[in-house]
């Protein structure tokens, strides 16, 4: 095998018994990027001398026994987290050359943990979409089947995990922008509790809903960066004072004992076929691992997508005020007065689903429309997060779908845009309730497309997803297979 197949804890173990070094690893990597990213375009920017730095340094301080828990492993991530060492451009022309003055806490903890950074991932245009095709530099394929979109908005992340072009990746999500790609590319995906993983210098869409995640090759990968990850921060005024447990430990076969919700509203109207047998095959198997399968309801459901759409415009009309040409990123300099200066530098910077976004929510925000629409979805946004605490008052955890369907060819929805907000009508929910979820790989549709499966906790429960995840794992005959890029 060669060594960019590996996954992340595999690596780390041959680096631990010294049969590999982190240039080795990281040359791999590299190679395999060199090999396959003209067809999969994940990667925005790549900084090949600068991650071969990162791996020397790495077996230094191995040989000088400073070893952190990622020590010499070649990660990369998206392109809406900020980096001192190359450009964050959130996917926008409108911050095409931005430098940012510091990292992002998340960025400093994978450095602290001694990993080395390959470079930033494509994504939506400032994470709004569902198939990474808004980004305004290129699209990202699905290393499953080429010309087929990798989900979004973060499927540059998916897609180049899913393509050995990293060992692991991490990507946000505000309304299922980790698990979406995940489920459709065939990695594993978290998107944790609010306030579990710091925030601070991802570059904000909806700041009630953002939340930083991995995505791996395999679930205990996912445990380890979790680890790496997750943690009180000072600068993020959301971020929770709590004890990071070893996520790794949660990792146990057999789930004798755990009572596992099945949402009926999930498995309703729309629902592809092979998505609702192949969840169900998982299902069968958690039920063997011991799992007590339980029914539960969430009976606002169907005000998910309406709420979602309405609160998450709302703060990224408020959060994108930022980008006005005067401070840093793109500039319209032609204009004569302040006021045209603004209007070009937005019009030119900003892709039309962005746009399309401000514009609904600064119409949601606005005077008389208010109370109307913003102040009404957060009211509905309260009875959405009652519905699961009910819920797990009578189960531990509750499995779903993660998509309707699998991967479609891209540009197939591109002119549709309601076509494309519902198909994040299974994740959005875990977004305004604040919960932990999970994507997981359970099997393949007849064109060998994968499909996930779904986990969602109670807040601060990412453990028993881990746990569940993993049994999963373990019967589905999933993970390792690779898909060929040809």
């Amino acid at each position: 095998m060669e060594l960019y197949a590996l996954t992340l804890h595999e690596a780390a173990s041959l680096l631990e018994q010294g049969e590999v070094s982190s240039v080795a690893l990281t040359e791999s990597v590299l190679g395999r990027i060199e090999a396959v990213e003209p067809k999969v375009q994940a990667y925005l920017a790549l900084d090949q001398e600068g991650a071969l730095r990162q791996a020397e340094q790495a077996d230094l301080n191995r040989k000088n026994g400073q070893v952190g828990p990622l020590c010499g492993i070649p990660l990369a991530i998206k392109d809406v987290l900020c980096t001192t060492s190359m450009p964050t451009t959130c996917g926008s022309r409108i911050l095409e050359h931005f430098i940012a003055p510091y990292n992002a806490t998340v960025v400093t903890k994978l450095a602290d943990a001694g990993s080395v950074l390959l470079g930033k991932l494509a994504m939506d245009e400032f994470a709004m979409g569902s198939t990474s095709e808004n980004c305004a530099f290129q699209t990202p394929h699905n290393p499953w089947k080429l010309g087929y979109v990798a989900g979004g908005s973060s499927g540059g992340s998916a897609a180049a995990v899913a393509a050995d072009q990293c060992f692991a990746s991490l990507g946000s999500d505000t309304g299922g922008s980790i698990r979406q790609p995940a489920s459709l590319c065939g990695t594993v995906g978290m998107k944790p509790t609010y306030g579990r993983v710091s925030r601070y210098g991802l570059v904000a869409f909806a700041s009630s809903l953002d939340q930083v995640g991995p995505l791996t090759k395999d679930v205990r990968d996912c445990a380890l960066m979790m680890n790496a990850v997750s943690g009180y921060d000072p600068h993020d005024s959301t971020s929770i004072k709590l004890e990071v447990p070893d996520f790794t430990a949660a990792l146990q076969d057999g789930l004798k004992g755990v009572r596992i919700g099945i949402p009926k509203e999930y498995f309703g109207e729309g629902l592809d076929s092979e998505v609702d047998r192949t969840v169900r095959d998982g299902i069968a198997m958690l039920q063997e691992a011991g799992a007590e399968m339980v029914e539960v309801t969430l009976p606002h459901t169907e005000y998910c997508v309406a709420v979602y759409y309405l609160i998450a415009p709302a703060e990224a009309s408020s959060n994108l005020a930022r980008f006005d040409g005067v401070r840093y990123g793109y500039r319209d300099r032609s204009a004569d007065t302040l006021i045209e200066m603004y209007n070009r530098s937005r019009s030119q910077g900003f892709g039309d689903e962005v746009k399309r976004r401000i514009l609904i929510g600064t119409y949601a925000l606005s005077s008389g429309y208010y109370d109307a629409f913003y102040k009404k979805a957060s009211q509905a946004r309260t009875l959405i997060k009652e519905d699961f605490a009910k819920a797990f008052a009578s189960c531990d955890l509750m499995v779903s779908p993660v998509t309707p369907t699998p991967a479609w060819k891209i540009g197939d929805k591109a002119d549709d845009p309601l076509a494309l907000y519902l198909s994040d009508i299974l994740t959005l929910s875990a977004n305004l309730a604040g919960i932990p979820g999970m994507s997981v790989p359970c099997g393949f549709n007849n064109q060998g497309l994968p499909i996930g499966m779904q986990l969602q906790a109670a807040h601060f429960n990412e453990e028993i997803l881990l746990r569940a995840a993993y049994n999963l794992e373990q019967r589905a005959g999933v993970a390792g297979k690779k898909p060929v890029i040809a």
